[in-house]
């Protein structure tokens, strides 16, 4: 069978994608990635057919970086704010049209049709157009429920979710009506979210249920629409994995530091803060620079900067993990067994922060607020021992990633199956 995974976004986005593609591949399927141009290597490098799909996403997290934190830092200056916007709005546009331009062309003959949270819409026009099966990976629970914050009444919840999707709406009406008018479709007569759901998509939600209890519940009415199968990871080994193993034997187990592939904004004081923090503390520090440039920053003997790391080696090793919250690397963190802190900078990191908070091994709060005082009173916090045996107790209960990759690839080739013999 001939699959198609389109997955635009960061490595985060894709890595979990590429997973289940290579497990395709390997089961002797047909397979195809559309990925951001500069994760075409990546994906490549995981021995599966690549090609570019839309802009770099740096700029569409930048425009929509700016636009939130001035929303929040700035909202009086309505003028500012709607430039802001308007820019983000833009970059939207752009990349809406790249991608349904290279989809159109690679879906056709495709059996099914994968892609994740990130233009879900203009995705689910070309399979409309092909007739065949939509998948969508979600990394967090982004269709309405109760069960997303859980200081939140859930009936106030699952309007304010419902509320924002509808709100979403106008906002991209145009150029989706251009791309199903460019396909041929008929206008589209109530929002896209409510189409995809309506059409009986499968919802693979790539995240452990017990992150979010009672949502398994609350979704039990669309009848296996929506299957939790557990964070999808390859578990890739890096060059530094070897030296970086050897480091940690050489001392006390570190703290881990990491915040993605988009780059912080204040690396020199970030780096100043890591670095005085773990001091004070008598702490080891092992920094992942990821999407930042430390290159030029100073060194020092308590502190180790690496490019990345393979999470699954490194994290149980480390006494700590503290990270921006991104979906993949706050399920290595809990299946590491290690507590966990997360700086979130914004989408739906702030769900993982409180998620780690509601399971008892760790904390969280906005990066941008963080400082050296906070940061040790954050790290003295989860240092305590009985957030490590909690995390530890947490890990024995979430799903092995070989066992979340396979039952994500079953749900697919069953789908497939279903609309050849249909």
């Amino acid at each position: 069978m001939r699959f198609v995974l389109a997955m635009w976004g960061t490595r985060g986005d894709v890595e979990p994608c590429a997973a289940v593609g290579r497990e395709l591949l390997r089961r002797g399927h047909d397979v195809h990635m559309a990925v951001p141009p500069e994760l075409v290597d990546f994906a490549e490098a995981a021995g599966l057919a690549a090609v570019a799909y839309g802009p770099d996403p740096r700029r569409w997290l930048d425009a929509h970086r700016n636009f939130f934190r001035n929303l929040f830092g700035n909202f009086w200056r309505m003028l500012f704010l709607r430039r802001l916007w308007r820019e983000a709005a833009e970059s939207n546009i752009g990349c809406w049209r790249e991608i349904s331009t290279t989809l159109t062309s690679l879906a056709d003959r495709a059996d099914l049709l994968l892609t994740g949270m990130a233009y879900q819409d203009a995705v689910a026009n070309v399979a409309e157009y092909y007739d065949i099966p939509l998948a969508t990976l979600h990394f967090a629970p982004v269709r309405a429920n109760g069960r997303l914050r859980p200081f939140v009444p859930a009936p106030l919840a699952r309007t304010a979710m419902t509320l924002g999707e509808w709100l979403v709406w106008p906002m991209r009406k145009e150029v989706e009506e251009a791309q199903r008018h460019e396909l041929g479709l008929p206008k589209g007569t109530s929002p896209p979210f409510r189409r995809i759901i309506e059409r009986g998509t499968l919802e693979i939600q790539a995240y452990d249920e017990m992150c979010f209890p009672g949502l398994a519940a609350e979704w039990a009415k669309w009848n296996g629409q929506r299957p939790f199968v557990g964070a999808l990871t390859m578990e890739l080994p890096t060059d530094a994995d070897d030296g970086v193993a050897s480091w940690i034997a050489a001392g006390t187990p570190p703290i881990y530091f990491g915040f993605g592939s988009v780059p912080v904004e204040t690396p020199a004081e970030t780096l100043d803060m890591i670095c005085a923090a773990c001091a004070q503390l008598g702490e080891r520090a092992l920094v992942c620079s990821g999407g930042t440039d430390f290159s030029d920053l100073p060194h020092f003997e308590h502190v180790k900067v690496v490019g990345a790391v393979n999470h699954t080696a490194i994290f149980p090793a480390c006494r700590a993990v503290v990270h921006h919250g991104g979906a993949g690397t706050t399920a290595a963190g809990l299946r590491a067994g290690v507590p966990t802190l997360i700086m979130w900078i914004g989408f739906d990191q702030p769900h993982w922060g409180a998620v780690v908070k509601r399971l008892k091994v760790g904390t969280a709060r906005r990066f941008s607020n963080t400082t050296r005082e906070l940061l040790v009173a954050d790290l003295h916090t989860i240092l305590a021992p009985n957030y490590a045996t909690r995390a530890r107790e947490i890990a024995a209960r979430m799903t092995k990633p070989a066992a979340s990759v396979a039952k994500a690839a079953d749900l697919l080739e069953h789908l497939a199956h279903l609309r050849r013999v249909g």
